[in-house]
């Protein structure tokens, strides 16, 4: 705050007054003190007198998720917290609900309250508004989707890999017209697993331009509405390829209410709660989001304890659960 005061030419209750939007400052201080700030890249430390400590460290870290609504970033979250909880870390976390314009709101309200470090899951094209904060050396780790703009850890599942595996398995049980249902298409993973699934389709010789590929689904009642109309459809397909678990809930939904719950089959993207009591049993290409929250934080540790070496992605690998739902071949 001194520096941003001596910068503007005012003194620093000034500053504070612009800071806290207090009124009685003229608007051309207001404008000169904005400026300095942004120049000087100034967060306001919102618990100063009760946080900071001797060594610099406020023992707190930001956790964003994409959506609480996705059990995947509750099993993440847990996993995050189990970790910081033993280094004696508090985990502050929020929802960014997969809406880019509320992120950068969501990551500067973390640094405003002087977090050691994040943890963020983004869907913003580009997080190079976070450079300042690396050259400040505040460690940060990106989980389940890689940054844009930016050079920093990542850990992340392999989803064009998960993807063709899912793909093959369905090829493999006879399946040509498989329809593909896909997450909002601005998310980096949701475009990585449609890309997986064209290109295994490609490898198989089986023509992409009349297969079914719907996205920017992003919750159960869209998927469920998008798969009843491919079912009602005239060429309707044998085969579902769901890549989120909230899309693969909506998903059976809709061949359970036609009755194709046995006729059409269908692997999903993400492991879903109960999977295995359903009849047939959801077969899904499953993610691994504790390991993901595991190796985050242990990232994230390391890099508060003083690693410096270059950042680079880390991949968890997915695996191939087959319950029945996936096994089932095409029927006329």
């Amino acid at each position: 705050m001194r520096q941003v005061a001596a910068l503007a030419g005012v003194g620093i209750k000034t500053v504070s007054r612009v800071i806290n939007g207090e009124p009685d400052v003229s608007p051309a201080t207001r404008a000169k003190v904005k400026q300095a700030a942004d120049s000087l890249d100034y967060q306001p430390d919102l618990h100063a007198g009760n946080l900071r400590r001797a060594d610099g460290r406020t023992k707190t870290l930001g956790l964003l998720v994409g959506s609480v609504a996705n059990p995947f970033y509750g099993t993440l979250h847990r996993a995050v917290e189990k970790a910081a909880t033993a280094r004696g870390i508090a985990v502050f976390a929020s929802s960014l609900d997969d809406d880019s314009e509320r992120e950068e709101a969501l990551v500067s309200a973390f640094l405003q309250r002087r977090v050691d470090g994040l943890i963020l899951a983004t869907v913003a094209t580009s997080q190079a508004y976070l450079a300042p904060e690396l050259r400040r050396r505040t460690p940060m780790v990106f989980i389940d989707r890689e940054p844009a703009g930016i050079e920093a850890d990542a850990v992340v599942s392999d989803n064009a890999a998960g993807a063709a595996l899912a793909t093959r398995h369905l090829l493999e049980h006879g399946h040509r017209r498989i329809a593909y249902l896909g997450d909002l298409d601005s998310i980096q993973t949701a475009r990585e697993r449609r890309r997986g699934f064209l290109e295994e389709l490609g490898r198989a010789g089986v023509a992409t331009r009349d297969i079914p590929v719907i996205v920017d689904l992003h919750d159960e009642a869209s998927a469920n509405r998008a798969v009843l109309a491919l079912l009602d459809s005239p060429n309707p397909p044998t085969a579902l390829f769901t890549s989120q678990n909230l899309v693969t809930i909506g998903a059976i939904t809709a061949l359970r209410a036609r009755a194709l719950q046995n006729r059409v089959a269908v692997v999903g993207f993400d492991d879903i709660s109960l999977a295995d009591l359903l009849s047939p049993g959801l077969s899904v290409v499953a993610q691994n989001p504790q390991r993901i929250g595991e190796v985050a934080a242990e990232r994230l540790l390391a890099r508060l304890d003083g690693d410096q070496t270059p950042a680079h992605p880390y991949i968890v690998p997915t695996e191939l659960i087959a319950r029945g739902s996936g096994e089932i071949g095409p029927h006329a």
